[in-house]
């Protein structure tokens, strides 16, 4: 008896259904649906009573309750049901997406969309300064994500000038033009720093203008200490994490040192289990580096990559596409807040308790700034300011005080601080 190739199709979608059938009795369910409402994309979220609107607004901007079933609406994206899809397994769920349409054009626009929708607001001259500009920046080989965010800044200096000659552009005008921008945007000083450098260039770039890029300051960096974890947070951080995905990528991202997009960008072709090494390519500042893999890392890595099979990136979404930063920071941050660990965490905090502590075991600053992957040793020493090595043997004077009173009491007792107001 022979069979067409429909009859297969027809048995691989009943086998499908048998095991999806199987796994959802099992566990609660929870149904993913796209929906257009008012000319809007939705995700609907149906699931039992227990999943509010209110429970996953904490977790999930924009959500609100569709009050037709007590279902809850969120604004859709692909990137969303992802997330979803991750938050609702790490709580048992089995998540149905089958009616979700996926989106073509799903993201938010990104800083280039951004700026490519600002230059119809540029004349046709400046429109060629900008394209000069670009072209410039390509030239001295700046990285793509650099020439996104000055080219962003130099659109809005050439929308403020307008149809001004660029001979008659000054550094007052450059001066009233990053009040304005800081003012009405907000700027940190880290943007405004680059906003300010992505000026300075624009001055290299025309020499015709009055700007002299010499005077032009850019405000001083912040020095702020860095946020370290202690290690029984990192190790509380690890056990309460319960999805093997993220609890995979918050010990990698402590035990390795990774920035966020190194973690994000690695392939599976650069974890070296045999020699205990990474090999991190292409990282910040266009440079490789190897970065050492902890022995206690690798059981965790070996079932990470039993059970999830990544097909390319070491980490990878539902989709075996790259995963998002934005996914990192979330179950991050909910994994802190199952752990008790009320300091602002971020991925960035698990690099730097990275370093304190290799600081702090001993590791010598020239050996941990190549682990980093630092171009300069002066942004290593900021860990010799938080690491507790050599700060622990220093007593204080208050404690000094109490010492001095206990060994001229002949018959030493307690000394309470409070006195008699206990």
């Amino acid at each position: 008896m022979s069979h067409t190739r429909s009859d297969y199709a027809i048995i691989v979608q009943c086998i499908s259904l048998l095991l999806k059938h199987a796994i959802s009795a099992q566990m609660k369910t929870v149904l993913l649906i796209s929906i257009r409402i008012s000319g809007r994309h939705w995700l609907k979220v149906q699931s039992d009573p227990l999943i509010t609107a209110n429970l996953l607004a904490e977790e999930f901007k924009g959500a609100q309750k569709n009050e037709p079933d007590g279902s809850t609406l969120l604004p859709y994206t692909n990137h969303l049901v992802n997330e979803l899809f991750a938050y609702f397994r790490a709580k048992g769920y089995y998540v149905d997406y089958s009616k979700v349409k996926f989106s073509k054009n799903p993201r938010k626009p990104d800083i280039k969309q951004k700026r490519n929708g600002k230059q119809e607001l540029l004349t046709g001259r400046n429109k060629r300064y900008y394209n000069s500009y670009i072209s410039y920046l390509e030239g001295l080989r700046l990285s793509n994500s650099t020439i996104n965010v000055y080219s962003n800044f130099i659109i809005d200096f050439l929308i403020y000038i307008k149809k001004r000659e660029l001979r008659t552009v000054r550094n007052s005008d450059v001066q009233r033009f990053t009040e304005t921008m800081v003012k009405k945007k907000a700027y940190g000083i880290s943007s405004h720093r680059q906003m300010v450098s992505a000026i300075k260039h624009f001055a290299n770039r025309f020499e015709e203008t009055e700007i002299d890029q010499l005077e032009l300051k850019r405000p001083h960096k912040d020095r702020r200490l860095p946020t370290v974890l202690s290690y029984p947070e990192i190790i509380r951080l690890l056990q309460v994490t319960a999805n093997l995905k993220h609890r995979t990528a918050i010990a990698l991202l402590y035990s390795a040192g990774l920035r966020i997009s190194e973690l994000l960008e690695l392939k599976l072709s650069a974890l070296d289990i045999e020699r205990s090494q990474i090999l991190i390519r292409n990282s910040k500042g266009r440079k490789d580096r190897y970065v050492v893999m902890a022995q206690s890392f690798i059981p965790l890595l070996k079932n990470y990559l039993n059970t999830y099979k990544p097909g390319y990136y070491f980490i990878e979404n539902p989709n075996g596409h790259r995963y998002s930063a934005s996914s990192v920071r979330k179950f991050l941050r909910r994994s802190c807040k199952m752990a008790g660990i009320t300091k602002h965490v971020t991925p960035h905090t698990l690099r730097h308790s990275y370093a304190t502590h290799l600081i702090e075991n001993g590791v010598g600053l020239r050996y941990v700034q190549e682990l980093l992957g630092h171009s300069k040793p002066e942004t290593t020493m900021i860990y010799t300011h938080v690491a507790q090595k050599d700060l622990l043997q220093i007593r204080s004077p208050l404690d000094e005080a109490v010492l001095g009173l206990l060994q001229t009491d002949k018959k030493p007792k307690k000394v309470y601080l409070s006195g008699k107001f206990l």
